[in-house]
């Protein structure tokens, strides 16, 4: 808070911060972590389904997609999806989850919450079309 302060000062601009922080308080973050099963150390087909969501994400105004993981050997992975409603989030992506064949039976987690404040989760599979 002393560093955002005096930055202000020095470039001459007022930033109502009690505004900026009751904001956040207002909206929590909900999360959508996907866990999949990947098994290749080619990551191609990850990179394009991650652009993928990326692009669904933006166009819908929903959240934003913060990356993902994946083990050493390619064996399995995750993407990580935040937002203002888990739902929606999860709701925007599930049809671009399902055109990827190894999306096969990902488990989701939708936490409707801020991470460690122990917020309602809920999980389901995915049945790729």
């Amino acid at each position: 808070m002393k560093l955002l302060t005096c930055l202000t000062a020095f470039l001459g601009i007022t930033v109502p911060v009690a505004n900026v922080a009751a904001d956040v308080q207002k909206k929590p973050e909900h999360a959508v972590i996907v866990h999949f099963q990947y098994g290749s150390r080619d990551l191609s087909r990850l990179f394009e389904l991650e652009d993928k969501i990326e692009e669904v994400i933006a166009k819908a105004r929903v959240g934003e997609y913060d990356g993902h993981e994946v083990a050493v050997d390619g064996s399995d992975g995750f993407f990580y999806l935040y937002g203002p409603d888990a739902d929606k989030l999860f709701e925007a992506v599930e049809p671009t989850l399902e055109k990827s064949s190894f999306m096969q039976g990902a488990e989701v987690k939708k936490r409707y919450g801020s991470a460690g404040t122990g917020a309602k989760e809920a999980k389901i599979r995915i049945e790729v079309k």
